[in-house]
């Protein structure tokens, strides 16, 4: 009896585990995170300023520091990197019932109802809880983050695109530029 339930409910959630394709995992999540860190960013009021500098003194005695805006400080930015990788807890991986295409979907909409592409998907059960979607941000940060804070103090376009597969080359290929907007609704079905 013990071996047919091990064989029923234990071995089918081990082979979905195994199932996905992790260096793929790894970029979903890249992308997921650069949009995370993006969406924070645009709550910032772009007037706002900080005060940054090196705390020494010029030749007359005063201290060098200038203004910058918040967004674009790099102990900003910094702490926002620090922080981001615990909005992983509101994802989840899945496929979509119509393709199979491996996704990271997030479970409820920033307004704080249920993602309506929810009933698009079969959710992926596995044995970390998605631990693994936050592990693997905390590692994309953790190797990458001077880099990142430099392209977003930059800012512009296709900053996913830049971060995830021109500078960490986490992802294979590009998102379309048209489409980075949508990201988290289209970028997971054109993924395979």
């Amino acid at each position: 009896m013990f071996v047919f339930l091990l064989g029923v409910f234990v071995l089918p959630a081990l082979t979905c585990a195994e199932e996905i394709d992790q260096k793929l995992l790894q970029c979903l999540v890249c992308r997921i995170t650069v949009e995370e860190v993006e969406n924070v960013l645009n709550t910032i009021d772009p007037s706002q300023q900080v005060e940054v500098g090196n705390y020494r003194l010029d030749a007359d005695g005063n201290i060098q520091k200038k203004m910058v805006a918040k967004r674009e400080s790099e102990v900003h930015l910094s702490e926002i990197l620090d922080n981001i990788c615990d909005k992983m807890d509101d994802y989840v991986r899945a496929r979509y019932k119509s393709n199979g295409k491996l996704t990271v979907m997030r479970l409820m909409t920033p307004e704080g109802q249920m993602n309506p592409d929810i009933s698009n998907v079969d959710i992926i059960q596995d044995g970390d809880l998605n631990k693994s979607l936050k592990h693997y941000c905390r590692e994309i940060i953790e190797e990458h983050e001077d880099p990142m804070i430099e392209l977003f103090q930059k800012g512009g376009t296709d900053v996913i695109n830049k971060i995830c597969t021109r500078e960490t080359n986490i992802c294979d290929d590009e998102l379309p530029p048209d489409d980075e907007e949508e990201e988290s609704d289209d970028t997971e079905r054109d993924e395979l």
